[in-house]
């Protein structure tokens, strides 16, 4: 998957916590493989300890911050992207002593809390408040990250363009659901009531799913 791409922190560090969000809210619109190859070369330069620590972003002038961005290509929206680093580094900064685990700890590891706080804060978390990243997001934090939840389950599937079209593919949707507009809310609500009272809870089925259909279905199920 595009996080794989990393430089391998300590899973358990606040380092690798930062890493794993701050260009996940930059993840749209683009090839997401090349934006964690971009991040992990971001993180290898001389510019790492001032970029993905909340104090000093938030201390930088925003020109340094943009120029820096931009350089190593994590924002390709050189006037719109930066913008929401710095938020979301303020937002960690002045609520959760400039440590995003804190999220975590303070909603009791509880999915369904951190999603109702964040959502009540949208603001504050611009794109990583999105329904369809916020899930994402957590997903990767569960999977790179030492997070244990405590309500997994809450993780509904994170329904982009290719878990979208896998699940027509799969008859889960149909045709005329796959142009709606709610059709992220009806592919997230469909994979919940079938995989309820299964082993499985709905993030499990995005890997899966995911390079299914960016592999053009080329394997038959």
């Amino acid at each position: 998957m595009p996080e794989d791409e990393n430089p391998g922190l300590d899973k358990a560090s606040k380092e690798n916590y930062m890493y794993f969000t701050l260009p996940m809210a930059l993840n749209y619109q683009r090839n997401s493989y090349v934006l964690w190859e971009c991040a992990n070369r971001l993180y290898s330069g001389a510019d790492a300890g001032t970029v993905f620590d909340c104090q000093k972003v938030c201390s930088m002038p925003a020109e340094q911050l943009k120029e820096i961005l931009v350089k190593y290509k994590v924002a390709l929206q050189p006037n719109k992207q930066p913008v929401i680093w710095k938020t979301i580094c303020s937002t960690i900064k002045d609520r959760f002593d400039g440590d995003i685990r804190n999220l975590f700890r303070d909603n009791n590891y509880s999915v369904w809390k951190i999603k109702k706080y964040i959502e009540e804060n949208k603001r504050d978390f611009p794109y990583l408040g999105g329904n369809k990243i916020c899930n994402y997001w957590l997903y990767v934090m569960e999977k790179y990250t030492d997070v244990c939840f405590m309500d997994r389950e809450n993780i509904t599937v994170a329904p982009d363009t290719h878990v979208i079209q896998a699940s027509a593919r799969l008859g889960i949707i149909s045709p005329e659901e796959i142009t709606s507009s709610d059709v992220q809310l009806i592919v997230a609500q469909r994979w919940k009531e079938l995989l309820e009272g299964t082993e499985w809870v709905p993030i499990d089925i995005h890997t899966p799913m995911w390079l299914w259909s960016r592999g053009k279905f080329q394997i038959e199920l």
